[in-house]
């Protein structure tokens, strides 16, 4: 598969990223190299080789998902070092509009 600056630019812009044509160019040579290791890989002989689906024996541990309570004063140390609020809230910038083209 041949990765061109217009592949790039193709993933940037739904990645919502910018990049100069340095990076451009960069980038293009850097998925280019990705992409063709993977597929050498897909040229490994593995017949008769035992499929792996967890190299490590154990189990993984996970925290119990429990959401933490705020005191007054941490909220506003909090608001006091967002760059935008509104009405109590954080602002953020608008990631997804409706009205653009896919």
């Amino acid at each position: 598969m041949e990765i061109t600056k217009d592949t790039i630019k193709h993933v940037a812009t739904l990645s919502r990223l910018a990049f100069n044509e340095e990076e451009l160019g960069k980038f293009t040579d850097q998925m280019g190299s990705i992409i063709n290791m993977a597929d050498q890989l897909s040229e490994v002989d593995t017949e008769g080789v035992e499929e792996t689906v967890q190299v490590v024996d154990r189990d993984t541990v996970f925290r119990e998902d429990k959401p933490e309570h705020w005191q007054g004063q941490n909220r506003e140390t909090l608001m006091a070092n967002v760059p935008e609020k509104a009405n109590g809230y954080i602002k953020v910038p608008v990631i997804i509009n409706k009205d653009e083209d896919e």
